[in-house]
């Protein structure tokens, strides 16, 4: 399952609904991004990051 490697992030479900109020079902997914870190021992590895966190936080990218 797509979860950001950071902040958890995954996808959310609930209702969409009309006008008249009709309840559909539907997910919304979290906006991830496959990205190469560096660990803490310096290894390279890919990992799945929500968009925001990768705009805020300052991560070591390979």
């Amino acid at each position: 399952m797509a979860k950001c490697y950071i902040t958890g992030k995954t996808t959310v479900t609930g209702n969409k609904r009309s006008h008249a109020l009709n309840a559909t079902r539907r997910t919304w997914k979290a906006n991830l991004q496959t990205v190469r870190i560096k660990d803490e021992n310096g290894n390279v590895k890919k990992v799945k990051i929500s968009a925001r966190a990768l705009k805020n936080l300052k991560l070591e990218r390979a």
